[in-house]
């Protein structure tokens, strides 16, 4: 099973955020034992604000660690359709986009997404496994037959 990691987590621990780095730490280490983790280039580049050098960043998200996809074309057309659903509702123009992007990329991939912000990605990408804090275990994704 592959686990895209939301930019959030990554930032938690990056930044050893003192309210969230214990929860997503811990669920970045036992999900390593039996899932692949993953990421995309707008979780890259939402995590290197925080880094000042590319080389900085890939040394903290090693490719052995993280796999690295790419965001499919289907993928960002879904993110559109959902960020337009979003503002005909009523939502922030300024609303990040990039929520959509990694939502739209766990659905058309059918990969379970590890967020610790989980609002507009049940709303929006209701058929996506979210791993969330306090989610029932019904919610985790099955051990990677690999």
């Amino acid at each position: 099973m592959i686990v895209l990691v939301d930019s959030n987590v990554l930032l938690d621990v990056f930044t050893r955020d003192p309210a969230w780095f214990g929860w997503s730490s811990q669920q970045l280490q036992d999900l390593a034992e039996t899932c692949v983790l993953a990421i995309n280039p707008v979780i890259y580049a939402e995590v290197s604000v925080h880094f000042s050098r590319i080389e900085e960043l890939d040394e903290a998200l090693p490719a052995v660690e993280f796999r690295r996809l790419a965001l499919p074309w289907s993928a960002a057309f879904l993110a559109g359709r959902c960020f337009l659903l979003y503002r005909r509702r009523g939502g922030a123009r300024r609303s990040p986009l990039p929520d959509f992007y990694i939502g739209a990329h766990a659905a058309v991939e059918g990969m379970s997404l590890l967020t610790r912000d989980p609002g507009r990605y049940r709303t929006y990408f209701p058929k996506v496994c979210l791993i969330e804090p306090d989610a029932p275990a019904r919610s985790r994704p099955p051990p990677n037959p690999q």
